[in-house]
């Protein structure tokens, strides 16, 4: 597919600094409290995270791709939680419509009850250390006040009696030759760390400058003798000020100290509360740095992957019922199986056409091959049923979602029809769901023409819901 988020229900678009002035209200009123949920965070390192993003229930759902590997960011949302709550209702749904296995990326601490609320204590959590934000009061940067910014009001102070004539100044894209002739000579050290996160971090730094403007940032400097040794650039999100840029010449003593509190004094109003000064990264230096000014929290990174219940099946179930026996397909009854499957006319209603995806006559061994990967790639259990140790047709659980549940299909070869099969089927293998499996729901759904399926779904104790033009939908819980 053209797009690797899918199609439908969510309507996801690459990101690009293009599409910043349409979400600036998302980001400009954000209270998350961390960085990856502003503007100049999103556009810095577009390039090594492929983002995505849509509008679901006025809410700024991103998506990213990283390692190969998809996440989506918690909902940014100026509507509420009600609002947060039907977004992520979006989100599943769009995964399951498309296949996509779902991860959360810098979930913050405040939002982490509410997805294990949503999914179960059966959620892998990680919060890496390095990845954390630094979070302060703003009006400690201010006044630099009490005991423990001594250190800082030194360097202070020793900068001002050194370099008397320095100036603060109002940066702009304007001055981006400026900028980048300081630039230039600071990353001379810094590049000689050798690291690659230092190289990516530069070059997001120079292609920030021409849009200083265009995404709303504050950014400034100090000057000595008129020449910029200091260069600074933060973002308004909520009640926080963020810090996406601080770079000085170190030869220049007390020059950080300083440049951090002229940009407070500058930028922080009476409506923000805190400064993040984003993540450290894993570097021992700016990790020292940062802890020096005195903190007040780190603001946590939750990555959340919720777990389907197929998600720890390693092997096929036997099931016994009272005529039949539900088990694994084996080489053994392939042909009959290619009957099943080949037979077009009987499977117009299974609501899958293989030639879809085989273009020439398929074999025996094509189907079998694939409903052993589809297992393998838990994306279905496909399950035989068997009448005196022969195939009379197939049971599924397929379409799995994230809050333990799934839906279930049956086909019966012609031979077997009419005789209660599909029925004695549908039930053994909806309660070895619910009480196997722990599902919570089992769903189901039949073309409206096929009165068979209608009546053998009703018989094994499943709900009709709800329908469409084109389905009639079931369900059954284990209340049900």
């Amino acid at each position: 597919m053209d797009n690797p988020m899918g199609e439908g229900p969510l309507k996801f678009k690459k990101f690009t600094t293009e599409d910043v002035p349409l979400l600036r209200k998302y980001f400009a009123g954000c209270t998350l409290h961390l960085s990856n949920y502003s503007a100049a965070f999103n556009v810095m390192w577009r390039e090594y995270f492929i983002q995505y993003y849509a509008i679901a229930e006025g809410c700024l759902v991103f998506a990213e791709f990283f390692r190969g590997r998809l996440y989506f960011h918690y909902p940014v949302s100026l509507n509420g939680q009600e609002a947060e709550e039907r977004a992520l209702d979006e989100i599943e749904a769009h995964c399951r419509a498309n296949g996509l296995r779902i991860h959360y990326t810098s979930v913050p601490k405040d939002r982490l009850c509410r997805l294990i609320d949503r999914y179960g204590t059966d959620v892998k959590i990680t919060n890496p250390r390095r990845w954390r934000d630094y979070l302060y009061n703003a009006a400690d940067f201010v006044n630099f006040s009490g005991k423990k910014f001594a250190g800082q009001r030194n360097h202070v102070n020793k900068f001002k009696k050194l370099y008397p004539d320095y100036e603060y100044t109002v940066l702009t894209s304007a001055d981006e030759c400026e900028i980048t002739a300081f630039l230039k000579e600071y990353e001379k050290r810094q590049l000689s760390k050798g690291t690659l996160i230092a190289k990516e971090e530069m070059t997001s730094v120079y292609k920030l400058l021409k849009l200083i403007d265009y995404i709303g940032l504050v950014a400034g400097g100090l000057r000595v003798g008129g020449k910029l040794v200091a260069f600074s650039v933060g973002e308004v999100c909520g009640d926080m000020l963020v810090i996406h840029v601080e770079k000085a010449l170190t030869e220049y003593d007390g020059v950080y100290c300083t440049m951090a509190n002229e940009f407070a004094k500058h930028n922080v109003t009476e409506n923000i509360t805190t400064i993040n000064r984003e993540d450290d990264a894993g570097d021992r230096g700016l990790r020292k740095s940062k802890l020096q000014y005195n903190p007040v929290a780190l603001g946590d990174k939750f990555t959340v992957i919720p777990h389907r219940i197929i998600d720890g099946i390693s092997r096929l179930p036997t099931i016994k019922g009272e005529r039949i026996e539900i088990r694994e397909i084996t080489d053994t009854e392939a042909q009959d199986f290619y009957r099943l499957e080949s037979d077009l006319e009987r499977n117009k209603y299974w609501g899958y056409d293989w030639r879809e995806d085989c273009k020439s006559q398929p074999t025996a061994e094509y189907f079998l091959s694939s409903i052993r990967e589809d297992f393998a790639k838990k994306e279905e259990m496909p399950l035989g049923i068997f009448v005196d140790c022969k195939l009379a047709g197939e049971v599924v659980l397929h379409n799995f979602g994230y809050r333990s549940d799934c839906e279930i299909g049956v086909r019966l070869l012609t031979e077997y029809e009419g005789k209660g099969y599909a029925k004695e089927a549908l039930t053994v293998v909806i309660d070895y769901a619910l009480f196997e499996l722990d599902a919570e729901t089992v769903y189901a759904k039949c073309f409206k023409p096929n009165e068979r399926s209608k009546h053998a779904l009703l018989a094994a104790g499943m709900v009709l819901y709800n329908e469409d033009n084109t389905y009639f939908y079931f369900k059954k819980t284990a209340k049900m």
